[in-house]
């Protein structure tokens, strides 16, 4: 059995000098589109053709519905298989920008030798984890600044079917262990691979970066502030995504462990254990001593994101207010779901997503109305009232649409019933005005290099933290 790297708390061995890494935010190639599952794969392997003496290709696993699915190994041969860096994209599938990122991470690491001799140790690249859900989002992929087509052709899979979410799982009454098939391989290559550091690349939609992290790590985060402001990009210092996640720096999170989330809900009189499914990579890779980190850039960047000055509402109201829109925008879409429900015949993702989903708006206005009277009594900031509003507008897009695809196949098929068209016509009215509410708050796109760009520095500044913390001899610094 290969040995683990010891693992030395975060904060005993600083990386030295973490801000050479802000520029490299700026050597992602301009591109206006990102790319498809397919296009993807063949440029990771058109790299491996032309550097065949450190890019391995390995198929790690299958997904779902039967496709191959790949890690690309790149290291000169005489690094150990344990001990490395591992970074997976499209652990969810509508947030490509990690596609780009996997692709010049590896394309830099071919390129620069002194990048790979700084690091010391094997990557181990997954382009995307879940080219099933990926392939239902490529329909915006080509136009991701058209915000309409991005919410049109929109998919994000229920729960029990995202890659990230579905690690085993057991705590007090919750039970979880039934793993996906990508899961599963994802968890072979952590096995295999016990990494020192482990990033699974995500974007969201508005406001500004954040970030996670297994542990705090204080000599990271003037660097974590400062790769983003270098583009141009604020941090998003509003509402987190979840109430229980320590807060490390601004914009700088712990991980969501549902250990903490089954207490939380718990502490807040629900059932939690009827709430808490899967775990996570980062849970998982635990046992390993791994480093895991998260850059989240958002596709559309607004200034309210980091704006921390003090408004005229409380912040419970603000809280009350976005509980109230979540109860409303689940009745709304419960109500067309229960009319449609017993004449759709046709089993889409879309509809098992939703299935998922709506019912769990109502539950999540519940925890928010909850959360909003244990609140302090201060004025909410700009940033927190931004990202209530945000987070609304957001749910309301996604799970609209969705609900849109699974009774627009029934209309495709030729087998809609009356009540499918009517129900259709209803909802499409209602997601039309939710477009022109949403288009304003959600703000400006972001050029995908940007994005990118933060995804890559931040991730080497990340990786060169757990290589400082694993007692790796710090070699000069790299050129590219």
């Amino acid at each position: 059995m290969t040995a683990v790297p010891s693992k030395q708390p975060a904060s005993a061995v600083p990386s030295a000098d973490p801000a050479r890494w802000v520029r490299h935010g700026r050597t992602v190639p301009e591109t206006h589109a990102y790319p498809g599952v397919d296009e993807l794969l063949a440029s990771f392997r058109e790299l491996a053709s032309a550097h065949p003496g450190l890019v391995t290709e390995r198929r790690i696993g299958t997904s779902t519905l039967g496709e191959p699915l790949y890690s690309f190994t790149v290291g000169d041969g005489s690094e150990p298989e344990a001990g490395g860096y591992v970074v997976v994209g499209g652990v969810h599938p509508n947030e490509p920008v990690g596609a780009v990122t996997t692709l010049h991470l590896a394309t830099a690491l071919c390129r620069d030798p002194q990048l790979r001799g700084h690091f010391g140790g094997a990557w181990h690249l997954v382009p995307c984890i879940d080219p099933d859900g990926a392939r239902l989002n490529e329909g915006w992929f080509a136009t991701p600044t058209d915000k309409q087509n991005y919410g049109r052709h929109f998919y994000r899979p229920a729960g029990d079917r995202q890659v990230e979410w579905t690690f085993p799982f057991a705590y007090k009454k919750a039970w979880f262990d039934r793993v996906l098939p990508e899961t599963l391989a994802l968890m072979r290559l952590l096995d295999t691979a016990r990494p020192r550091f482990l990033t699974t690349l995500h974007n969201c939609e508005a406001g500004g970066v954040y970030y996670y992290m297994s542990e705090p790590a204080p000599e990271l985060y003037g660097v974590l502030a400062d790769i983003p402001a270098a583009l141009g990009i604020p941090l998003a210092t509003g509402e987190p995504e979840a109430a229980h996640i320590p807060l490390y720096a601004p914009a700088v999170y712990g991980c969501i462990d549902m250990k903490d989330a089954y207490d939380y809900l718990e502490g807040l009189g629900l059932d939690a254990a009827a709430k808490i499914g899967g775990s996570s990579s980062a849970a998982y890779a635990e046992r390993y001593g791994t480093f895991y980190f998260v850059t989240e850039v958002p596709h559309w960047s607004h200034p309210d994101a980091d704006d921390t000055s003090p408004t005229e509402e409380r912040y419970a109201d603000v809280v009350r207010r976005r509980a109230r829109d979540l109860a409303e925008t689940g009745t709304f879409l419960g109500g067309i779901l229960d009319a449609a429900g017993p004449d759709l015949t046709i089993p889409t993702p879309f509809l098992r997503a939703v299935r998922d989903f709506v019912p769990a708006l109502p539950e999540l206005a519940a925890t928010e109305a909850a959360r909003a009277d244990e609140l302090p009594d201060r004025p909410a900031t700009v940033a927190e009232a931004y990202g209530c509003e945000a987070g609304v507008h957001s749910f309301r897009i996604r799970f609209g649409s969705m609900l849109l695809r699974a009774l627009y196949a029934e209309l495709a098929a030729g087998t809609a019933t009356p009540e499918v068209r009517r129900c259709h016509r209803e909802l499409l009215a209602t997601y039309e005005t939710w477009e022109r509410a949403a288009d304003p708050a959600t703000g400006d796109p972001i050029p995908i290099a940007t994005l990118s760009g933060i995804q890559y520095a931040a991730l080497l500044a990340a990786a060169d933290h757990a290589r400082a913390a694993a007692g790796e001899k710090d070699p000069a610094a790299p050129s590219g």
